[in-house]
């Protein structure tokens, strides 16, 4: 029988946000009415909103170009983030060796970071894509490694006694134990990552993204154009978390719900 409870929860997921965004929105329009505030200090939500349907197609393009920068950063730092956790959980040495470099990598500012990658590999998608993988690579680590090590020594040690070989016991004991942790790390870079691709195109920038579009505003002080950006950038940031969620929850089910989703085979077998 399809779980109704499940529907209805994953509704008011959707609603709640919906409604807070519209209450912001009239709260923002409001207090600009009733403080008669400059259109140079603070445009109107309405005003925003004719920029955008005015400039539509550069914001869109920009929109295009920093997402697809935030894409493939975001999938380059989360992968070699994660193979970079199981190596050095698979050896004590590396471990050691490695984990103070990437503490010490996290002590120089990201931006300092940006202007030295511009200079060896120039003004291109290459600078851009290994800062917003920067972003993502280090709390993938941290959070997978914490998920192996949690994984219970006498469970290991009972499936070592009835012969599972490394790969079975990573495939079924210890990959499963680094969902929530990487599904946590994820999420919280997902939005950071756009920061990233924004600061990645202010310093490295030949190409329309959101990020440019921004700075291009602000130094005319086209303020609504400037918020216009802004409106953008918090899509996109809400785009990368909701793709973080919905591959969580595809491959993880089991958090959600106590049952087969209908997609799942034992679903209908049941």
């Amino acid at each position: 029988m399809p779980d109704r409870s499940e529907d209805s929860g994953l509704l008011l997921r959707i609603v709640y946000p919906v409604v807070a965004l519209i209450l912001v929105v009239v709260l923002w329009g409001a207090l600009v009415e009733y403080y008669d505030v400059p259109r140079y200090v603070m445009p109107s939500p309405l005003e925003v909103a004719q920029h955008i349907a005015g400039d539509w197609r550069a914001l869109v393009k920009g929109f295009g170009v920093t997402f697809l920068e935030f894409l493939l950063g975001f999938t380059i730092g989360a992968s070699a983030g994660f193979v970079f956790a199981v190596i050095m959980d698979m050896s004590r040495p590396i471990r050691g060796i490695l984990y103070p470099i990437l503490i010490l990598s996290q002590a120089i500012p990201i931006v300092a970071i940006s202007a030295a990658l511009t200079i060896w590999l120039g003004f291109g998608l290459a600078p851009k894509l290994v800062i917003v993988a920067l972003v993502v690579f280090f709390p993938v680590v941290v959070n997978v490694l914490d998920g192996l090590a949690s994984v219970d020594k006498d469970v290991l040690n009972l499936v070592r006694s009835m012969g599972a070989s490394k790969f079975s016991i990573f495939r079924n004991v210890k990959l499963p134990a680094t969902y929530s942790p990487l599904f946590s790390a994820l999420k919280l870079s997902a939005t950071f990552s756009v920061t990233g691709a924004v600061i990645a195109e202010w310093t490295a920038s030949t190409s329309g993204g959101i990020g440019a579009y921004l700075l291009q505003a602000n130094s005319r002080m086209n303020t609504a154009g400037t918020f216009a950006a802004i409106t953008f950038l918090a899509a996109l940031g809400i785009v990368s978390f909701l793709l973080v969620f919905v591959v969580e929850y595809a491959l993880t089910p089991w958090k959600s719900s106590s049952k087969a989703r209908r997609w799942s085979p034992s679903y209908w077998r049941g």
